[in-house]
């Protein structure tokens, strides 16, 4: 177990809560880009990716109440609603994209999508990397899941810029739903993964 000196702690909790907030303001922001651009491109993935940030603001304010206080039911009950809200994710996109394919809806090209979703790879990677050293120095088992969940926020949004990417550039309208069906593998695990943690204890 590592042990951390007092106002070492304090300089890595404070790193902790700066990393969280960060992630919740892109994805606040999100939110409000990805409905548009959904709406415009009538795409699924990207609706799907919008509601991923909706989660993605669930599980970062759960880790602002974690680290805020203590205790392995905390800590339970933080990993419960991230796992929680993964199950939902899947659930919805396995729907939404079965039915986008049965009725061969056509999404259309979308820029701001392609351009949203190529930097918020990139900004999510490098924010999961700080989750992930800053969860391990303080070991926090709750911050290190949700830099692993950020992690998985990243490899969505390169899935969905891939989609939209193919779709505008070759027409292949079949590579929005495709995407969806990755985010529905990647929910999926994370929802295994946050669960056997959990019950692991």
């Amino acid at each position: 177990m590592t042990t951390v000196q007092p106002p070492a702690r304090v300089a890595l909790l404070r790193r902790g809560f700066a990393l969280e907030y960060a992630t919740l303001a892109w994805n606040v922001a999100g939110i409000a880009v990805l409905a548009y651009a959904a709406v415009a491109a009538r795409s699924v993935a990207l609706a799907g990716f919008g509601l991923d940030s909706l989660i993605e603001i669930g599980a970062s304010t759960v880790v602002l109440w974690e680290l805020s206080g203590s205790g392995e039911e905390r800590q339970r009950r933080a990993m419960k609603c991230i796992g929680v809200g993964f199950a939902l994710l899947a659930a919805y996109l396995l729907v939404q994209s079965t039915w986008v394919l049965a009725a061969g809806f056509r999404p259309h090209p979308s820029p701001l999508g392609i351009a949203w979703t190529a930097v918020t790879a990139a900004v999510m990677f490098a924010l999961a990397a700080g989750k992930a050293r800053t969860g391990a120095a303080l070991g926090n088992p709750v911050l290190a899941t949700e830099g692993r969940v950020t992690f998985i926020d990243g490899l969505l949004a390169a899935a969905v810029l891939l989609g939209l990417v193919l779709n505008a550039a070759a027409g292949w309208w079949w590579a929005d739903p495709a995407a969806g069906y990755v985010l529905v593998h990647y929910a999926a695990r994370e929802v295994r993964e946050v669960f056997r943690h959990g019950h692991g204890g």
